[in-house]
């Protein structure tokens, strides 16, 4: 017993230290979005006083007004939900194929073609906008949501088949071998037990597709030039942002509006991403 207590003594301070730790990085990271929601609450008076402080005695839903009130900007929430939606479902459909192919059989440069998908992650997205932006004139998907769709669908892949590589690779190949001998098909062993089988790593590289793309303005900003209309959420705060002086509510207002369907996208996705993220650490 002396040296249980002994030992749990030792251990305790340790514990304490990387709990307290944990509990400031998440106050750290928790503080910016709860200062966003604030600051959309906050009457006008509050946002522009020279005193800063993280309450308010008199919230307001002036701001959110203001922001629902702005022409298309309905439609700018759908435009994103279906470019977010399409990168998000397409991508997982065809990481999963390509991860089961490079995983499963043997062909020539296939070791390359896994370098490749590593190196494709290296390349900052900023130095290759300028091509896309040729790309997209070229292909005459300039001012159109398919501007936006390829583009992200293309960055997401090498991360989405990489990580799926792992969980198609852990799934045993007696399993598959036992299943052609009860008579399944490659089609149905694909669909019906493998796909299952990874659903989690699916989930978890959603989850990184869809954030990036509802966030993007960078894209948006530079293949979106004179069609407004399919304009997406970021490109909406824009109108927030005046020469004369920035509507900080509104801004602040329409970047509350903005997260809301990420949270739900992961609160519905929360127990599978967690271990889709276990299987993947586990790999």
């Amino acid at each position: 017993m002396s040296a249980f207590s002994t030992r749990f003594r030792v251990r305790r301070p340790g514990r304490l230290a990387a709990e307290a730790a944990a509990l400031l990085i998440a106050v750290a990271v928790a503080f910016p979005l709860y200062w966003m929601v604030l600051s959309a609450f906050k009457p006008a008076g509050e946002i522009q006083s020279t005193e800063a402080r993280p309450w308010t005695l008199s919230p307001s839903l002036d701001s959110f007004r203001r922001v629902f009130e702005q022409q298309d900007f309905g439609r700018y929430f759908l435009n994103s939900l279906l470019v977010a939606g399409t990168v998000v479902i397409a991508s997982a459909l065809i990481a999963f194929l390509a991860a089961t192919a490079v995983t499963r059989f043997r062909f020539k440069f296939r070791t390359t073609l896994l370098i490749m998908f590593l190196v494709a992650q290296m390349v900052p997205v900023e130095a290759l906008t300028i091509p896309l932006f040729f790309l997209m004139r070229d292909f005459g998907q300039l001012n159109t949501l398919g501007s936006l769709i390829l583009p992200h669908l293309a960055f997401s892949l090498p991360f989405a088949i990489w990580m799926l590589r792992g969980f198609v690779k852990a799934v045993p190949e007696a399993l598959e071998e036992a299943a052609y001998i009860d008579g399944a098909s490659r089609t149905r062993f694909l669909w019906q037990i493998l796909f299952p089988l990874v659903f989690p790593g699916l989930v978890a590289t959603s989850v990184f597709s869809f954030i990036s793309t509802w966030n993007d303005f960078l894209f948006a900003k530079s293949f979106l030039i004179s069609d407004t209309s399919q304009s997406t959420l970021p490109m909406a705060l824009l109108v927030f942002f005046k020469p004369d002086e920035n509507d900080w509510g509104g801004i602040m207002a329409a970047s509350t509006v903005m997260t809301i369907p990420v949270l739900v996208f992961f609160v519905l996705v929360q127990r599978r991403l967690v271990s889709g993220l276990g299987g993947a650490v586990k790999d």
